[in-house]
């Protein structure tokens, strides 16, 4: 005679069909929260990894997130820079190794305008301690010569060799209209970055000199009337700056990084801070990190939608499966028996649509990967399942084994003859 488990695997077989929709609605939902908490990982270490391997973030006296915001994200600005001088002896320190400095102001078409130096190419790096790099072009070397983001080339269609015009002033919701612009002195760019998934990659960035050599027939934001200095003579001026937005520093040895600390936030010849770019990211994170919470509700939800629909397709094949469970109750199945063959094959399929959601993440990841951190910036890493992952998919089949209890008692409530009396 046949077994239990022979029968309910014969009437699963029968039932092939309607089984694998179930499993394949679970594969998406699963994929789809795997996928949204990975990308909730991804976007909190971009925002934490947006600089690395920068020691301390030097700038005027303000507050460490204001100061952090405009060296790091290039958003906002402080009332005052700091002078070049003391970015001149910070760089001449000697437990200094390296400087970056940075200046903000201008803009171009929304996009901020950074001005730096081509230190900023060999030392500025991001993420894992991963430097920049060129998807084209070359950095730039001459005063009127700029390298775009990679952002910023897609979404204007710049290319190598066009030239752009920067306005004054700080972009305004991407609009310049109301910005004047610094038309007699077009930049050349001579190169494009390589996606980084930081605010790199929205940035303008152009050399020190270029920043003043476009203001130099300008004064207290405007132009001054009647003067006008060709870019073929801004050579015979003094461009070097008077004051930056701040420095970025790297040490020689990390161990002295408080020294440095204190030292800068005691120096005598100006107002000055010196803040650890680690600490000061993870107060912004505090203040900008609504968004992730935002994305945890949202892989709450897709959870919660996914057993919704295990449940209810199991609910709606009961009522066809009448006969089936009454048959069974006949030839001397009992209702505990039904009870865990209905929950068991819930959990099987649970089981099936979470390997299976979990094998289409990384069919998609090795197939989008490339174009999301091309287009977005945003890296979907092929992995295995990560530790703080366990839990969750932990947490999906234990939910699916108790959403699968739902059906089996109610089949554990038919009646024999419940399921043997014909319905008009």
């Amino acid at each position: 005679m046949m077994t239990l488990t022979g029968m309910a695997a014969r009437s699963a077989w029968n039932r092939r069909y309607n089984l694998l929709l179930m499993i394949v609605a679970i594969a998406l939902s699963t994929a789809l929260l795997l996928g949204v908490e990975r990308l909730r990982h991804q976007v909190r270490a971009g925002f934490a990894q947006a600089i690395s391997g920068t020691d301390l973030i030097v700038g005027a006296r303000t507050s460490p997130v204001q100061l952090t915001l405009s060296t790091v994200f290039h958003l906002g600005g402080v009332t005052h820079g700091m002078s070049w001088a003391s970015a001149q002896r910070i760089a001449d320190h000697p437990l200094v190794a390296w400087t970056i400095p940075v200046s903000l102001g201008d803009s171009h078409r929304g996009f901020p305008v950074l001005a730096t130096s081509e230190d900023y190419f060999r030392h500025f790096r991001y993420g894992d301690r991963r430097a920049l790099a060129l998807a084209d072009g070359r950095p730039f070397g001459a005063v009127f010569e700029t390298v775009l983001g990679a952002e910023v080339a897609r979404r204007l269609g710049y290319r190598v060799g066009d030239r752009i015009v920067l306005s004054h002033g700080e972009p305004a919701h991407g609009d310049d209209d109301h910005h004047a612009d610094h038309a007699d002195k077009p930049f050349v760019v001579t190169g494009i970055l390589a996606p980084t998934g930081t605010p790199v990659d929205r940035t303008v960035h152009i050399r020190l000199d270029g920043m003043e050599a476009i203001h130099l027939d300008w004064q207290a934001g405007a132009p001054v009337p009647g003067m006008s200095i060709p870019p073929a003579l801004v050579g015979k001026f003094q461009l070097t700056p008077t004051h930056i937005t701040g420095v970025l520093v790297g040490l020689k040895l990390r161990s002295r990084v408080f020294a440095l600390q204190r030292e800068i936030d005691e120096d005598p010849h100006e107002a000055l801070m010196a803040v650890l770019p680690g600490v000061a990211l993870d107060a912004l994170w505090q203040i900008v990190g609504v968004g992730e919470k935002s994305l945890l509700g949202m892989s709450a939800l897709i959870g919660v939608v996914g057993l919704a629909g295990l449940v209810s397709s199991i609910l709606a094949a009961l009522g066809e499966r009448r006969r089936e469970l009454a048959i069974l109750r006949a030839v001397g199945a009992r209702p505990i028996d039904l009870l865990i063959l209905l929950a068991s094959e819930g959990f099987v399929l649970m089981l099936a649509g979470t390997l299976a959601g979990y094998l289409l993440l990384t069919g998609l990841s090795l197939a989008g990967a490339p174009w999301l951190e091309a287009r977005l910036g945003v890296a979907l890493p092929v992995a295995w399942p990560r530790p703080s992952e366990l839990p969750l998919l932990g947490a999906i089949l234990a939910a699916g084994a108790i959403a699968s209890l739902l059906p089996g008692w109610r089949a554990y409530r038919l009646s024999l003859s419940d399921g043997l009396t014909p319905h008009t």
